[in-house]
């Protein structure tokens, strides 16, 4: 994106704040910046890495407003955030160090994957909440954690949604709370994937300037409104959205 047009600015721009909403109300706003970067003419890798690292300021918004939630998990924090940290590195390494072929192969399966999980993601809330549990489940909990934390750090797609699913079955605590831990484990994968993708992957650093500002503002107030406003028109769009983009990756 060397010489945007004014068009592509305000279009990057206004999907960078719906994708922050989004991240913080349902999980799957890359999946909304993903499609937006492949339209400017991106290859997929340069636009993954880009989106990944674009949407670091969003997550650190809706931590910033989840901070109250956060509060007196501090052994669930450390324990996963040590592990997503790890995750999202061997994420990384295999996406920098694979052939392109193979991300090329891949994404499109990823990208249905995500979409489908964010669509699925009402009834894994019911499924998960009918469960009682005294107590977080460490044994499963950690493993999971790394692989949701593998899978950011080599895609991101709907990240959010996978980790809220881990959190759900293997935690003991309120969706409210969960969803804050999922706000900052998103931050913890986010986080690494930009250090190493600033140092070794084909950053589009304009479409970063351009997302960042905007995904900061989007992930703030998303997680303001994420108590009161209804999500599933939002989700099903981003769904429908993430179906047809791995569709045009399958054909292209």
């Amino acid at each position: 994106m060397s010489d945007p047009s004014v068009l592509q600015i305000v279009l990057l721009g206004g999907l960078g704040l719906l994708a922050g909403a989004v991240n913080a109300i349902a999980g799957g706003g890359s999946l909304i910046v993903f499609p937006a970067l492949l339209a400017t003419g991106m290859a997929p890798l340069p636009a993954n890495v880009t989106n990944s690292v674009a949407q670091w300021p969003g997550y650190a918004g809706s931590t910033v407003n989840a901070r109250t939630d956060l509060r007196r998990q501090r052994r669930r924090l450390v324990t996963t955030s040590v592990v997503a940290a790890l995750g999202s590195g061997a994420g990384c390494a295999l996406l920098l160090t694979l052939p392109q072929s193979v991300f090329d192969a891949v994404v499109p399966v990823l990208v249905l994957l995500a979409s489908l999980t964010l669509g699925a993601q009402p009834w894994i809330k019911s499924w998960t909440q009918r469960e009682e549990r005294s107590a977080d489940n460490p044994r499963a909990l950690l493993p999971a954690t790394f692989l949701a934390a593998v899978y950011g750090g080599y895609f991101g797609g709907a990240l959010g949604v996978v980790l809220i699913a881990v959190l759900s079955l293997l935690a003991h605590d309120t969706l409210q709370r969960l969803n804050a831990v999922k706000v900052l484990l998103s931050l913890v994968t986010s986080t690494v994937t930009v250090l190493l993708f600033a140092l070794f992957a084909p950053v589009d650093w304009l479409a970063v300037l351009l997302l960042a500002p905007t995904t900061l503002a989007g992930g703030y107030l998303g997680m303001a409104v994420a108590k009161k406003m209804p999500d599933g028109v939002l989700r099903w769009s981003v769904v429908v959205l993430g179906v047809g983009v791995a569709v045009y990756l399958f054909l292209r």
